[in-house]
């Protein structure tokens, strides 16, 4: 439908997840990373809450996220064996740059959590077109440590949950396009 990403409507339609793992060099650098994140941040967001937060974990401190994944893992499943323990360590060190989105919701507001949340995933989808709009992939993960209170707990507290991991650099091979629902059964026309 579209190839050209010089407009607006045509990145938004060329907008493809990476494989974290398929993502190598470069990666944005520090400047190209916050204005990421500062441009995700433009999110729709009932009360004005901000209920969302962003964590860079930079490439100095991937080897510690990779220790921290480690102990969270073999705490929560002492039996797991050489290549679970590789995978965890290998996931720790994928892409270029890392950015931890968490979920901060405003328990103290009359704003619903359900609206809150919703306001995170938008967020979150900022990002990876802010990441794509400035020529690199991003891949939106959560996985097993997306959900445990362990490594949360490194990035804040509750009642926040990580949203995802976002691995955003450099395609190392091309994107492949998934399947897309059937807009038939996705876009309905309302009638009483």
């Amino acid at each position: 439908m579209f190839n050209d990403t010089s407009t607006p409507l045509s990145l938004l339609a060329t907008r493809r997840s990476g494989k974290p793992r398929d993502l190598s060099a470069p990666g944005p650098d520090h400047a190209q990373l916050a204005e990421m994140c500062a441009i995700a941040c433009r999110t729709p967001d009932h009360g004005k809450l901000a209920p969302w937060r962003f964590v860079i974990v930079e490439a100095e401190q991937r080897a510690d996220f990779g220790a921290l994944l480690l102990d969270a893992y073999t705490a929560e499943r002492p039996e797991a064996k050489r290549l679970e323990l590789e995978a965890i360590e290998q996931f720790a060190h994928q892409a270029p740059a890392l950015v931890v989105a968490l979920s901060s919701p405003r328990t103290d507001s009359q704003i619903p959590l359900w609206e809150q949340e919703l306001s995170t995933g938008a967020a979150c989808m900022n990002l990876l077109h802010a990441a794509h709009a400035m020529g690199f992939a991003g891949g939106w993960l959560t996985t097993w440590a997306a959900f445990n209170d362990q490594v949360r707990d490194a990035f804040g507290a509750a009642p926040e949950r990580i949203a995802g991991f976002i691995f955003i650099g450099t395609p190392s091979r091309p994107l492949e396009e998934r399947p897309r629902p059937d807009l038939g059964t996705a876009i309905q026309t309302w009638r009483r």
